[in-house]
């Protein structure tokens, strides 16, 4: 999911680039290099680092602000004034020169980002978890147990009586406690993780925001556009440079600036986006709720025993039928084989525990309003309501005054009619190729099902282990 996550990253900053090369040519120098430094500061953000959201938004539009104004609004403003940059962005934020839309912004992109970290920190830390208990050592006392289980009955002359089912799950349940009791948090994660990726929509979906960001970007150049006469007369007095140009008007006809080109992503049969992945992977590790519980009795439906504890070995000799009830519920429970051991978990299996106290905590605190609550939120917050709903297949970004729109999500399927990087010259092209675009998304997109891979990789471990025991 993190290289996902950078794919969007990615689209998103071409959107915007595009933007400004289709609209305003003049800003594309500069502005591709200000696009590219905020969605560095994105990408760091999404990965962990202590990075301002409102510092980089303010940074992008502080940036902004003087290129537009001695581009775009001023382009005749002689070269003995160019040093008003700084006051330019310090007047930026006094006069609200973008009016609301960098306080939108801020609202969007804090909000989907603060969800999609801590999405990505829950992944890892389940991943984390896959990889330890995947190499857990099994105790002495759990070894001299498995032995007599599976080679005490040849000693005997029984070489082809098997194991008694009920009395492989009382050695599995004393061999794996330590690592049952990681079930109850295990669960909690997953039903947690559930929750939050159920929420992750709308104005807490990156995706959303991201990649529809270019155009209430555009939107506020507009504005300014719109009320450039009045601003640019204030300008000029505060930065005392009203005698060094000729007045001019900020206001030019839209079609101007507007490319009539139009930025189209190809439409497949299957498409798919983040949103369809997450929920793909919250029902597959919802299967696997149950894992470490379950895991005792995995193991011996899947190892050579007589399922039906008739004519088997109960560890001391054969019997006809095996009465022995296994305990089910962890290290609490007293088992009745003397030779086991109960002790308290294992220190790993306890650092295991704590790391997921803690990540479930932080996704209980992580609330994300639902229903009306949502709707009143993003109504306070200035996010309209009619931009986009719950429904993946409605449409992103706000205005229609000549911005292109992106119907739909990034399809991770479909391949980009466009693929323009910040380093490049403003008129040059990136074509994309289809098929090495589809192998290195599938690539990206196929992380997603490594928690997945890594339990089955864990079952399959553990089974292997007992096989090679006897």
């Amino acid at each position: 999911f993190t290289e996902a996550f950078e794919i969007v990253v990615r689209h998103a900053k071409n959107y915007t680039n595009a933007m400004f090369k289709n609209n305003y040519p003049s800003l594309t120098p500069q502005a591709f290099e200000f696009v590219g430094e905020f969605f560095t500061d994105v990408s760091l953000y999404i990965l962990g680092s202590d990075i301002n959201v409102d510092d980089m938004v303010n940074e992008l539009f502080d940036s902004l602000f003087p290129v537009i104004y001695t581009q775009l609004m001023n382009p005749s403003l002689p070269e003995s004034a160019l040093d008003i940059n700084e006051c330019l962005r310090g007047a930026r934020r006094d006069l609200k020169v973008f009016g609301n839309f960098p306080k939108l912004i801020m609202t969007q992109v804090s909000k989907s980002l603060q969800v999609t970290r801590i999405f990505l920190q829950a992944l890892n830390l389940g991943i984390e978890v896959i990889n330890t208990t995947d190499h857990l050592k099994f105790s002495k006392d759990c070894g001299r147990m498995l032995t007599r289980m599976w080679y005490c009955s040849y000693c005997q002359g029984l070489m082809m009586v098997k194991p008694c089912g009920g009395y492989c799950n009382v050695v599995m349940q004393g061999c794996m406690a330590g690592v049952v009791e990681i079930d109850k948090y295990w669960r909690e994660y997953i039903l947690s993780l559930e929750e939050l990726v159920n929420g992750m929509y709308r104005i807490y979906d990156m995706e959303n925001i991201l990649l529809g960001l270019f155009s209430t970007i555009h939107d506020s150049i507009q504005y300014i556009q719109k009320n450039g006469g009045k601003l640019t007369a204030t300008i000029g007095k505060l930065c005392a440079h009203s005698q060094q140009r000729q007045y001019r008007s900020a206001y030019y006809p839209e079609d101007l600036f507007i490319d009539k080109k139009v930025l189209k992503v190809a439409h497949v049969e299957h498409e798919e986006t983040l949103s369809s992945r997450r929920r793909e992977l919250i029902q597959k590790l919802k299967s696997f709720i149950s894992f470490y519980s379950a895991l005792p009795g995995y193991i011996c439906s899947h190892s050579p025993v007589a399922e039906n504890d008739t004519l088997c070995w109960n560890g001391q000799e054969l019997v006809e039928r095996y009465s022995q009830k296994a305990a089910r519920n962890g290290m609490k429970n007293q088992f009745n084989l003397h030779e086991l051991k109960m002790k308290g978990p294992e220190p790993v299996v306890s650092q295991i525990i704590d790391k997921l106290k803690h990540i479930n905590q932080l996704l209980r605190t992580m609330s994300v309003p639902k229903g009306k609550a949502l709707d009143k939120n993003l109504d306070e917050e200035g996010f309209e309501s009619g931009d986009c709903g719950d429904d993946e297949d409605e449409c992103i970004g706000g205005s229609g005054d000549g911005v292109t729109k992106v119907k739909n999500q990034l399809r991770f399927l479909a391949e980009l009619a466009y693929d323009l990087d910040v380093d490049e010259a403003p008129g040059s092209k990136q074509h994309v190729n289809q098929k090495d675009n589809e192998v290195t998304i599938s690539h990206s997109l196929g992380n997603a099902h490594s928690p997945l891979k890594l339990l089955t990789s864990m079952a399959a471990s553990v089974v292997c282990f007992f096989f090679l025991v006897h």
